[in-house]
């Protein structure tokens, strides 16, 4: 099973709730990993807010291009486990 991005939410700093295809959510702290010339914008809070779900590959992108890989999200998430 591939790993695809469902539904994201912004949290708060550089964080984003993010809905898995297998149910799980995850919250991932982007913050170190905002590196390299692509990702300099996205340490405007005001731009990393503006994370949007790409349905055609499955996961975040911002509007300069910048994406990360949802198994990269995945493994660097903590789990947040729901309430019914």
């Amino acid at each position: 099973m591939f790993l695809h991005i469902e539904k994201v939410e912004y949290v708060k700093d550089y964080k984003l709730r993010l809905l898995f295809n297998n149910g799980v959510v995850k919250e991932v702290d982007l913050k170190n990993e905002l590196y390299g010339e692509v990702f300099e914008t996205l340490k405007d809070k005001e731009e990393f807010k503006k994370v949007r779900l790409n349905p055609e590959t499955g996961t975040i992108e911002w509007e300069t291009g910048a994406d990360f890989a949802p198994e990269f999200l995945f493994d660097t998430g903590i789990e947040i486990k729901q309430t019914a």
